[in-house]
Formats: structure tokens, C-alpha cells, sequence
């Protein structure tokens, strides 16, 4: 029997829909449990047992998709991924943007964005967080000091910050750590820091 799946939800969405951690999957090794990445190196009969998986646990036709966020509204369902520079260059708002012309009105989409590195793990450079603060001064509020010196950028926070100022009437985090949670997630971030030779890939589904 397989190992159950665990599946992250919000009660924002009213969509079946699910954030899955790396828990239930078939895969073993570095990818160990729920590697649903098609681009990894893990065997790919295996990332196709997981897939489908994952899809018959929402109950949905494959193929699932990997993503980092949902929106939705009066039907009208959008999913992004955006990491600092999807965020930096406006893939939120496009993803709103498109809502909105297949009749999605701006104040009642809600948003949720899924698990997701945190600030307290995501140490970056000086010269990245100036690239923010030449877009403009106010974001020095998504940046902290380390210990190291470095600053730590919120992605979470920004990329709900870009969401509120596109008109989205609600928008929250789930509040996952990709990178301090390793039991559950993968992260590209983490296994770099371990010279890991790859890593598993999360998946998000909605049900139509």
C-alpha cells in the first residue's frame, strides 16, 4: 500500500484543489517520495506513477500541473509560478490580468500562494536587493539583515504585496517553508547548499 498523500488546501479557494508535499510518492533516493518533476533525472515511469497520483487524489484527468499559486473567481481560475524573478517581472499580475478578461473582477479573486521558501531561509545579495530597491525604494521592507551580513528577501510577502496592489481583493500565504522543511518539501535552494546532483519537484493541482 502506498504511503498516504498529503495535500495543502485553503479555505480562500472554493475549487478542489491541493498544494501536495513530497509525502506518498514512489520515488527513492534524493527524490524520495511524491517527485512529480518530469525535468528531473528520476526515473520517469516513477514521476509518472506520482503524477498520477496526485491527479487521483483530486480526482482529476491527468496531467497535473506543477505550479506556485491559484486565483480564482467566478469561475475563472488562474495558476502562476512566479519565483523572485517571475514576481520582479510582473507574471502576477499578467496571471490577473487575464482573469480579469475572461470576466474575473479584480476585488473578488482570492489568491493563495503555496508553499514556498521563507525569509529566514532565503539569504540573497546585496547587489539582488538593490535591483528591488532601484524598482522601488519601499520594497527595503521585504529585506532584513542575516547573520551573515547578507539580507533576507520575503518572497512571500512581496509576491502578496504586487498581488493586493493589482486589486486582488484577497490574498494569503499557506505559510510553508520549502527550504527548513525537509520531511516534506523539496528545494532547489536547499539542494544546492547540500551538493545534492538534483532534487524533487512539488506539484499543485486544481479541479476543474
Amino acid at each position: 500500500m502506498p504511503l498516504r498523500l498529503e495535500i495543502i488546501t485553503s479555505d480562500a479557494l472554493t475549487p478542489r484543489h491541493g498544494f501536495f508535499t513530497r509525502k506518498g510518492g514512489a520515488s527513492s533516493g534524493i527524490f524520495a517520495g511524491l517527485n512529480c518533476g518530469t525535468g528531473s533525472s528520476d526515473l520517469a515511469e516513477i514521476v509518472a506513477i506520482n503524477r498520477a497520483r496526485a491527479a487521483e487524489a483530486l480526482e482529476i484527468p491527468l496531467p497535473a500541473d506543477e505550479r506556485a499559486g491559484v486565483l480564482t473567481q467566478a469561475g475563472v481560475i488562474g495558476a502562476a509560478h512566479a519565483g523572485w524573478r517571475g514576481a520582479k517581472d510582473g507574471v502576477l499580475e499578467a496571471t490577473v490580468a487575464a482573469m480579469e478578461a475572461l470576466g474575473a473582477q479584480r476585488g473578488r479573486i482570492h489568491a493563495v500562494i503555496g508553499p514556498t521558501i521563507s525569509q529566514a531561509a532565503y539569504e540573497v545579495g546585496h547587489d539582488f536587493a538593490q535591483g528591488f530597491l532601484d524598482d522601488d525604494p519601499g520594497n527595503a521592507r521585504f529585506f532584513a539583515g542575516g547573520p551573515a551580513g547578507k539580507p533576507l528577501f520575503d518572497l512571500p510577502a512581496y509576491g502578496l504585496e504586487r498581488l493586493r496592489r493589482a486589486g486582488v481583493g484577497h490574498a494569503e500565504w499557506t505559510g510553508h517553508c520549502t527550504y527548513r522543511d525537509p520531511e516534506r518539501f523539496y528545494s532547489f535552494r536547499r539542494s544546492t547548499h547540500l551538493a545534492e546532483a538534483d532534487y524533487g519537484r512539488l506539484i499543485a493541482a486544481i479541479r476543474l
